[in-house]
């Protein structure tokens, strides 16, 4: 899974006029992103978003709502989270690979509440729109 965002986020960034390209990397487990000829960034197993998807599905099934409401928010919420990931990804390597002094408050802080924050905002809006939740609110 985690070549196919690494593959996926190089097309993205092709696609969007960089010039970019990916490889395994040649002692770890991981893509090396490349800007250009420069190495920006390694795309690791948490970057795929897999855990991420597995903690907005499972917060959606505790708190359901009607079956065709779970699946379809479910469905589209994933699709939400797995595309706003494969463009942290990209932004986050154009960044490191301008400011290379700010990889820390990027990869630390900054990126992972772009995730965080897009499933958290779906969470708010599944608790308040379909979940059962609503209905016990009244």
């Amino acid at each position: 899974m985690t070549k196919t965002v690494a593959y996926q986020t190089d097309e993205l960034a092709k696609f969007l006029g960089y010039n970019t390209y990916t490889g395994q990397h040649e002692s770890e487990l991981s893509m090396k992103f490349f800007v250009g000829d420069v190495h920006a960034s390694n795309i690791i197993e948490g970057c795929n978003s897999i855990s991420i998807l597995i903690l907005f599905l499972t917060f959606i099934i505790a708190f359901s709502g009607s079956l065709k409401a779970t699946i379809i928010f479910g469905i589209v919420g994933s699709l939400i989270i797995y595309v706003v990931n494969l463009f942290r990804i990209l932004v986050l390597s154009m960044l490191m690979y301008k400011y290379p002094e700010y990889q820390y408050f990027l990869h630390n802080l900054l990126f992972p509440g772009i995730i965080y924050g897009t499933t958290f905002i779906l969470w708010i809006i599944w608790v308040n729109k379909f979940s059962n939740l609503k209905s016990q609110k009244k």
